[in-house]
């Protein structure tokens, strides 16, 4: 009897858990422009339509605070604003080339619910602000070249947990911009295919975690290899990353930009480029297609690897971060880590150092294919840095942007993604 009672309780837990799933809210605030490309012409009115939805219906008497204006830098606050009928329209327009921005808050009850809209006037003609240095190629050039003296000194763990019948899997290390700081990284191999494979180097955005790799890639036959870039294996528990993340590596980011070499990311860049070189040195490789895509901080890391190391064959690149650090200093967004926002007189030093780091430069100099998507919903990455990056462009590219998409995939731009890294690969 008691058994009888136990596999009904586990039972009914287990229904419970399967039918108790949260999703969504009863209350919506919709932001729409009225045109479907979310694209207008400079001096044209933008028309907003605003609705606080409950249940699918507008929602009488609702109370919203907007925000108005060139993103990071709205001109209209309004409080407390009654919708008398649940719904109200909004008009904007630019003189200059960029983006604009409405965002509605709804106060219902004791909650807030909100809604955003970006809008691009005249995004094809977007430039970035000018900070390259001048010895910009040299100084790349110079410190890839120092640390490539240093021998790889490769490691690899199998993982057999992670193992398919068609994957072997294995998390590698090797040495970065010098010997005493290891990148390490997920390696996948594919083991149902005759002969050498394409590779595929998989770049991290921003922060500090574990990595499981891409094993989905390898099962479709290529060589695929995920980094962390922080210089600590990447299979150990999650609380050892987040304790990192808001201990020693808090801020990384922006740490030490007023001292060039002691700056992070001239680390994190190179140790990179130097997971380029292990891909390049494994007997699968075919010799000839090595592709590098990330998202965000992993975007421009793709933008680096794509100019520095000839063997990259084309990037993908999704909202990349770090682009058009000083555009903040004219009055317009700039790229995350947003280095100089709000400040009056920034650090000159800082303001020059930025430039090695920024990825507007890289993207000038790209030779490769590469396929460049974004959302103008992003709060984190704003629209007009990667339009502008973008724009300086020369060589094949691909843009497809996913409008009401922030600093986050849509389901369709993940498999259209996918299936262009699957094509250069020629999988």
């Amino acid at each position: 009897m008691k058994r009888l009672i136990f596999i009904f309780s586990f039972l009914l837990l287990i229904s419970f858990n399967l039918c108790a799933q949260i999703r969504g809210s009863e209350i919506a605030v919709m932001v729409q422009p009225d045109h479907a490309s979310w694209n207008y012409r400079l001096g044209e009115n933008a028309i907003f339509k605003v609705t606080v939805l409950k249940e699918g219906c507008p929602l009488p008497q609702a109370k919203v605070d907007i925000e108005a204006g060139p993103i990071m830098y709205p001109d209209v606050k309004q409080k407390d604003v009654v919708l008398r009928d649940g719904t109200t329209t909004w008009k904007a327009s630019m003189k200059t080339a960029g983006f604009y921005r409405l965002k509605v808050v709804a106060h219902i009850g004791n909650k807030t619910h909100e809604g955003l809209c970006t809008v691009g006037f005249a995004p094809e003609t977007l430039q970035p602000t000018d900070n390259c240095p001048a010895d910009f190629d040299q100084f790349w050039t110079k410190t890839y070249q120092e640390a490539s003296q240093y021998p790889l000194d490769a490691h690899r763990r199998l993982l057999p947990e992670r193992c398919t019948d068609r994957v072997t899997v294995y998390e590698v290390s090797f040495n970065g911009i010098n010997s005493g700081s290891r990148i390490y990284g997920i390696l996948c191999i594919p083991t149902a295919f005759n002969g050498p494979r394409p590779a595929l180097l998989r770049v991290p955005g921003a922060g500090v975690r574990p990595y499981q790799g891409d094993i989905y890639m390898a099962d479709r036959g290529a060589i695929t290899l995920e980094i962390g870039v922080h210089g600590i294996p990447v299979t150990m528990q999650l609380q050892v990353y987040d304790d990192l993340l808001h201990g020693a590596l808090n801020g990384y980011w922006e740490a030490n930009l007023d001292n060039l070499y002691q700056m992070p990311y001239r680390r994190i860049f190179i140790g990179a480029l130097r997971a380029v070189d292990y891909l390049t040195q494994l007997p699968e490789w075919d010799g000839k297609t090595l592709g590098v895509t990330g998202s965000s901080q992993g975007g421009m890391l793709s933008l680096v690897c794509g100019v520095l190391h000839p063997k990259v064959s084309f990037i993908g690149a999704v909202h990349a971060a770090m682009c058009d650090h000083t555009a903040s200093l004219h009055g317009k967004a700039c790229g995350w880590p947003h280095y100089f926002y709000g400040q009056k007189n920034p650090d000159s030093k800082k303001v020059v150092n930025s430039g090695y780091f920024d990825g507007v430069n890289f993207a000038r100099r790209l030779k490769v294919p590469c396929w460049i998507s974004f959302g103008y919903n992003d709060e984190v990455v704003p629209p007009n840095t990667t339009y502008a990056t973008y724009n300086v462009i020369k060589s094949m590219k691909t843009l497809s942007v996913y409008q009401e998409t922030g600093h986050y995939w849509f389901q369709e731009q993940w498999d259209e993604w996918e299936e262009w890294i699957a094509k250069e690969l020629k999988l």
